[in-house]
């Protein structure tokens, strides 16, 4: 018998044992709903955070956004280099050699234009491999801010966005293209140029023409602002390659080709990509096919090869073989750049422009 003589039903202690279990389990359920939004795994505050945590912490990036800050780099690249042209005091000097023996220059221009470049995407992206052309003084750093605005014509493009993990990613900067010929005050071959690649393979490229203010940009399976020519040569191309060994392709050209290939010397790997294309720009040549025989640097054609890349044509060595964005920053085999013809065909008709390419 209960105290003080009340009798306890069963239905009435089941009923308070289940009141019971139910107050725990709201207690508990609430508790552990608060750890869990913590570590963004559940409800509004989770959800809202795992943005900014993943921005954070640099485990993934936007590839959109890199697009964006890619072109605003090469432009603003592009205005220092323009400035110490038109300032005509280059503080022009020689690195060294290149393997052919020429002088390997540098002026203000390369330096101020890889200062603003580097230090632009380095703030904006910090945990990204970034490979330049030119040395970065850390006693000249800049924090150089981006406003995170996307350029319409970008957002017009790529209307969603692309993230791939930060690790993945590699960036490579020109900061001044040409510098031989920009030492010479030929102008319409400079340009700076920002690539970017993920596992090796390239797929942002950015082109800026300092002194037309002409922009190329183009991202692999995404959108671009440029486009290829309507028409090609291919039984007799005009070929463009570099001023300083134009007569070692031109002699295989022509054998390869016929008496009527035409072969148009130029500077800059960024020019000769973009003369495949289709540019409004009246100081650009136009060309079929762009062909290199010696060894050259990753961060001059990284750009071309992803613009290409991203509208249906082909970067390659001289055999044939994809470039890989990794690892050492020049390439042996030569390269072979075409578009809207047979690449590989092409490929088999130079077998002789490959061993050239080693000399």
């Amino acid at each position: 018998m209960a105290p003080m003589g009340i009798r306890l039903s069963p239905l009435g202690v089941a009923v308070f044992c289940l009141l019971g279990l139910g107050v725990l389990y709201h207690l508990y359920s609430g508790f552990m709903a608060g750890r869990f939004s913590l570590f963004g795994l559940g409800g509004e505050l989770g959800a809202g955070a795992a943005g900014p945590v993943a921005a954070a912490d640099g485990s993934s990036v936007d590839l959109r956004e890199m697009l964006a800050v890619s072109v605003l780099a090469a432009m603003r690249g592009g205005d220092e280099v323009r400035r110490v042209r038109e300032s005509n005091v280059l503080h022009e000097k020689s690195k060294g050699k290149t393997r052919e023996g020429a002088d390997d220059k540098m002026t203000s221009g390369d330096v101020l234009s890889n200062r603003k470049m580097f230090y632009l995407l380095k703030t904006a992206f910090p945990n990204v491999q970034i490979n330049t052309e030119e040395h970065v003084d850390a006693t000249d750093q800049e924090v150089i801010s981006w406003d995170r605005k996307i350029p319409e014509e970008i957002l017009k493009e790529i209307t969603t966005p692309k993230e791939v993990p930060a690790e993945s990613v590699t960036v490579w900067i020109d900061p001044l293209d040409a510098t031989q010929e920009y030492t010479e005050d030929l102008r319409q071959y400079v340009t700076t140029m920002v690539c970017v690649a993920v596992n090796g393979k390239p797929v942002l490229g950015v082109i800026h023409k300092p002194f037309s203010k002409y922009t190329a940009w183009a991202m692999v399976d995404g959108g671009s602002n440029v486009k290829a020519r309507t028409s090609y040569n291919e039984k007799t191309p005009r070929i463009i390659v570099s001023r300083s060994h134009s007569g070692m392709v031109k002699q295989v050209a022509l054998q390869t080709f016929g008496n009527q290939t035409t072969i148009i010397p130029a500077g800059g790997a960024g020019y000769k990509v973009l003369a495949l294309l289709d540019v409004p720009d009246s100081s650009q040549e136009k060309a079929d096919l762009y062909i290199h025989v010696t060894y050259i640097k990753k961060w001059d054609i990284c750009a071309g090869n992803a613009i290409l890349k991203a509208l249906g044509g082909h970067m390659t060595t001289l055999n044939g073989e994809e470039i890989s964005y990794t690892g050492s920053d020049g390439i042996e085999g030569g390269l072979l750049a075409s578009i809207r013809m047979n690449h590989q065909a092409l490929v088999r008709k130079l077998p002789d422009l490959e061993k050239t390419g080693h000399k």
